[in-house]
């Protein structure tokens, strides 16, 4: 991908005094890059021992205070709290008068867009949803991933050239998304890498009771390879038994995590059906194999108590754990 260009320092929001309520892992994080941009941290609020612990590493000398003393001191408030949170925050800031009209008030939730602002945008705040697409360890590394991170914006079409400027004097892409795609770009985003933390933490355990000694040497050659073939071939880069339609070795797999990992069923299931589905529809299944493929996966539901051997072609048709390649 091409790299954004400079922006030239007329197209530049001009310096401003930056503020964060909510020193979780992405705040602190986006005052850095903005103070690297040429803009002031001049606040932060955080109440945990985490929060703090952060705002001091990130941004030293920057003092912690109350939400409403952030609004005070700051031109742009970056409110980084929980989605859950943040239509509440907003409603009381604005209720107590905390909000200065003039003031860029942005929030990071992929979720919302501008509109859970509102009691804000009324009090006279400018609104920004600038949702950076990545995820956020909480330390300094977080302001070097952000070069090139793609973000999710929403704005008034009236602030679209200043949320633009933002992202970018992050090293950040804008995405521009509709206010009502939010949900749907949310939604996409916690499938494909929140979902794939879990799965590639569970293959790692899985992985560790087969006796592997490096799970994680293992997985990290195959997994960067898999997530590069399908960012570049979609549903083309499908293999395995259940893009094959070897209902045998999918029968075995279920059969062996009935008996040592039986709350991994459920998702192996899910996955596998998914996969089936997408495998058929894209050619990539013969739609002979599936048949038996899906009776496999269809027979499976019977619970963490099913028999291993009560579904699937049969004995001779699982062959050895090793033949699915």
């Amino acid at each position: 991908m091409n790299a954004t260009p400079p922006t030239e320092a007329q197209d530049r929001p001009a310096r401003l005094t930056v503020g964060v309520v909510g020193a979780g892992r992405v705040g602190p994080a986006l005052a850095a890059s903005l103070q690297l941009a040429g803009h002031r941290p001049v606040a932060v609020s955080g109440v945990s021992d985490a929060s703090v612990r952060r705002a001091a590493e990130l941004l030293p000398d920057v003092p912690l205070v109350t939400p409403a003393e952030v609004l005070a001191r700051a031109d742009l408030v970056l409110l980084t709290v929980p989605d859950d949170a943040l239509a509440g925050l907003v409603s009381g800031l604005a209720e107590t008068g905390a909000v200065r009209p003039g003031q860029l008030l942005v929030h990071t939730s992929g979720r919302y867009g501008t509109a859970v602002l509102d009691p804000a945008t009324r009090a006279g705040a400018l609104p920004l949803a600038l949702h950076p697409a990545m995820t956020f360890t909480g330390t300094s590394v977080d302001v070097q991933r952000l070069a090139g991170c793609s973000f999710g914006v929403t704005s008034p079409d009236e602030l679209r050239m200043a949320a633009e400027a933002l992202v970018i004097e992050m090293g950040g892409e804008p995405e521009w998304i509709a206010e009502s795609a939010r949900p749907l770009y949310h939604a996409a985003l916690a499938i494909g890498a929140n979902h794939l933390v879990t799965l590639v933490a569970q293959a790692m355990e899985l992985l560790q009771d087969a006796g592997v000694q490096a799970p994680d040497r293992m997985l990290g050659p195959l997994l960067g390879a898999a997530l590069d073939n399908a960012l570049r071939s979609g549903d083309a880069a499908l293999t395995g038994p259940v893009a094959r339609g070897d209902a045998g070795t999918v029968a075995v797999h279920i059969a062996e995590l009935r008996r040592h990992a039986p709350q991994s069923v459920a998702g192996y299931l899910a996955m596998a059906r998914t996969t089936a589905d997408r495998a058929l529809s894209h050619g990539l299944l013969k739609p002979e194999l599936a048949e038996d493929l899906l009776d496999v996966l269809a027979g499976s539901d019977d619970g963490p108590g099913a028999a291993p051997g009560s579904y699937g072609p049969g004995p001779d048709a699982s062959g050895p754990e090793g033949g699915d390649r």
